[in-house]
């Protein structure tokens, strides 16, 4: 069986190029083949209640949260997210159990058998395959993450009960322009007809661009850090945004939220919904911690959630991809951090002689690895108890950390 799923794997990401592998040259805008799959299937979201979720940082945690939160309320909920760390199956859950291998191949074998007169993309394929899964165990709501932006996603073609956009930041800007109005007016694009829409924050350059587009749709507007919750918020650090946000949405769906319930799904969470790498603190004395924000903002949270002992020594280890902005990065980090560069197994990392050219130029990077298991065994032994190494920058850094 694991032969054929690893058969099948290899199928999806080789005869269809993915965004995880590929970058912008996999990428493929527009809903019209997503619509045409789903047909094909008997189109299975029409039967299915949606939470659509988008934004630049913080989209993947809003689900989990949502996800855990609905798991604890007794809802049977289909997660799909991406993109995954160690295991394709992560981007398709129930209740937090990743989709069958079974199921993974019928599907491939299922597409491979329709004529198609275009070559559907991994992640419409993908989609479609979370969707009749979904469908098949009938799940009572599914938490849908979008892949890229909004207007042109795949994921777009659903009719949700509630839009949330968890906040706006400059990335992808090859797909969604250079400015926050510009990526704001396409993460927009999931604001549907008389359909209730949730923002994480107010900000200055997109409120007026999402009052806008709620207003052509008839959807009423909720920005989360505005809206009163009978509760007292425990979680601190930039998470508590993403809690919040996923809260109100659920009180706009007229679901009772306490803080037992909220201590219950945060206790939980990872078993409900399977996050990780987010701030996730793998040891302690020293502490090695794992963080997947890959831009200026996400980077910005996560070193301002960090608690740091006074006197204790900072130590990153940044691995990004081709199309990220590496030297930008470098800049937010503190005078006093030691800084590593490293590069990861998926074809899209930096190249080691891209990040030797940075380190040549930047006085302030320590050194350059090929290798991230291999750079943590060697850092650990450098540092005191109170300090940490920072693991952080990508997906698939962190995908290539062991014993995670």
């Amino acid at each position: 069986m694991l032969n054929k799923y690893q058969e099948s794997i290899h199928w999806l990401f080789e005869q269809f190029p993915s965004y995880q592998l590929k970058g912008a040259s996999a990428y493929k805008p527009g809903l019209e083949n997503t619509i045409f799959l789903l047909r094909a299937f008997a189109n299975p979201h029409e039967d299915i209640k949606f939470i659509h979720v988008a934004g630049t940082n913080g989209k993947g945690s809003t689900c989990s949260f949502l996800t855990s939160l609905l798991v604890e309320k007794g809802e049977k909920v289909g997660l799909f997210t991406s993109p995954h760390i160690y295991d394709f199956r992560e981007r398709i859950r129930i209740n937090g159990i990743e989709i069958d291998q079974e199921y993974v191949i019928a599907f491939c074998e299922k597409i491979k058998q329709i004529e198609l007169n275009f070559s559907p993309s991994f992640f419409e394929i993908t989609f479609t395959m979370a969707l009749c899964f979904f469908q098949q165990e009938n799940c009572s709501i599914v938490v849908l993450e979008t892949g890229l932006g909004g207007r042109l996603d795949a994921t777009n073609v659903v009719d949700p009960l509630i839009s949330v956009i968890t906040n706006i930041g400059i990335d992808h800007t090859q797909f969604l322009g250079e400015t926050l109005e510009a990526i704001a007016f396409e993460k927009a694009g999931i604001i549907k007809n008389d359909r209730p829409i949730v923002i994480g924050e107010r900000q200055f350059e997109t409120t007026s661009v999402f009052e806008k587009k709620a207003q052509e749709q008839n959807a009423s507007i909720t920005f989360a850090q505005e809206f009163h919750l009978p509760i007292e918020l425990k979680l601190t650090g930039y998470q508590s945004k993403n809690l919040k946000t996923a809260l109100v949405t659920l009180s706009l769906l007229s679901f009772s939220v306490n803080e037992n319930l909220v201590e219950k799904a945060l206790k939980n969470l990872r078993r409900n919904s399977g996050l990780y790498g987010r701030m996730e603190i793998v040891q302690k004395n020293p502490s090695l911690i794992l963080d997947v924000s890959h831009n200026k903002e996400g980077i910005k949270a996560t070193l301002k959630s960090l608690k740091l002992s006074e006197n204790a020594k900072l130590t990153i280890l940044l691995g990004a991809s081709q199309e990220k902005a590496i030297e930008e990065m470098i800049t937010l980090f503190p005078n006093n951090a030691e800084i590593h560069l490293c590069t990861f197994k998926n074809e899209r990392s930096q190249s080691i002689e891209r990040l030797q050219e940075i380190k040549e130029k930047k006085l302030n990077i320590k050194a350059v690895h090929q290798e991230v298991n291999l750079a943590i065994k060697q850092l650990i032994p450098t540092l005191n108890k109170q300090d940490t190494l920072l693991v952080i920058g990508s997906f698939f850094l962190i995908s290539d950390v062991e014993n995670s």
